[in-house]
């Protein structure tokens, strides 16, 4: 059976609102394709590339995409089914002012470093064959119609390493502001999470009529903390298959994820000592109620078979998780 394809093209975003206009409307357990930009939409093509400073128009999340059926209250539940590349480079750089040692006198704000896939190619020109030279979309970025990214491992200077591509922000429409696709939050965004990957299926509060789902961001290779601001950024083509949980036993504030091995609670706040305990006191919730726990009792489990676990510190807010092994705990849902 033939997927929809949502591209980049159709319509992409660069922040999540309470009001937003879909580009498609998917059925409750519709599968998707959805092809996104890399996060600075194809204007980073080699080593002489700069990033004087963060723009304003940042991570392109591809949609929003209305599921059929979803309500105030309700979870969506995105399966992700497969994370392809879909150019033939990704890049990962420094900007001024950003990044965890952004004060570093030894290290070069702004740098550059493409990222081929296959080590092949000299980085120096366009990506492919688009029209402006940055992948095979229909605009000459990502796609991957034309077989661009089919390798399974990117270069960095002469080290080899293995593609894991991970969807670095995704996200729903949110409950009361504007929050740009820069800034993790209760809806999701730019959560640089790196279980945002095949196999795993995220579960979304739904705030608004339709959910409004959202995604792009993605990286080729990203380590947990995401520490220099940036994975190796690239475009790609994500599999989804999308579902709506209706009035839940278990309400959900903020992103939850499943991984197959565990599920973990994803908390975004302006500390890390702040997240952490946010995401602590989510798997607490869960832990009590899967095993018919006192408060007491599961905050006590949660020290002996839960972990913390950095995702980003480097947005506007950061990102942490708490994470389970799944035969500790089972998805409330």
């Amino acid at each position: 059976m033939s997927r929809e394809v949502i591209s980049h093209t159709d319509g992409h975003v660069y922040e999540f609102a309470p009001e937003m206009e879909p580009v498609y409307e998917a059925a409750d357990g519709e599968s998707l394709t959805i092809e996104t930009i890399d996060s600075l939409n194809g204007e980073i093509q080699s080593d002489d590339d700069l990033l004087d400073a963060i723009p304003e128009e940042v991570n392109a999340a591809t949609g929003p995409i209305a599921v059929e059926g979803a309500s105030p209250g309700d979870v969506l539940a995105v399966k992700i089914e497969d994370v392809r590349v879909a150019e033939d480079r990704g890049r990962v750089l420094t900007a001024p002012g950003f990044g965890l040692l952004q004060d570093d006198p030894g290290i070069e704000h702004p740098a550059t470093r493409i990222t081929e896939v296959d080590g092949e190619g000299d980085g120096s020109d366009g990506a492919g064959s688009g029209s402006d030279g940055a992948g095979g979309g229909s605009d000459g970025i990502g796609g991957g119609s034309d077989g661009i990214g089919g390798g399974d491992r990117i270069e960095f200077e002469g080290i080899d390493v293995p593609i894991d591509p991970v969807i670095g922000t995704i996200g729903v429409a949110t409950a009361d502001e504007a929050i740009s696709t820069l800034t993790p939050d209760d809806h999701g965004g730019n959560l640089d999470t790196t279980d945002m990957t095949t196999g795993t299926t995220a579960y979304f509060p739904v705030f608004q009529a339709g959910a409004m789902l959202a995604m792009g961001d993605s990286k080729a290779a990203m380590a947990d903390g995401e520490m220099c601001g940036t994975g190796a950024e690239i475009a790609t083509e994500i599999d989804v298959t999308l579902s709506v949980i209706e009035e839940p036993e278990v309400p959900l504030d903020r992103p939850l994820v499943d991984t197959g091995d565990a599920v973990k609670t994803v908390a975004s706040a302006e500390t890390m000592a702040e997240a952490v305990e946010i995401a602590n006191r989510d798997i607490v919730r869960l832990l009590a109620r899967d095993h018919g726990l006192s408060r007491t009792e599961a905050y006590l489990f949660s020290s002996l078979v839960g972990g913390l676990e950095i995702s980003q510190v480097v947005d506007p807010q950061v990102t942490a998780r708490n994470a389970v092994p799944s035969e500790y705990l089972s998805v409330p849902f």
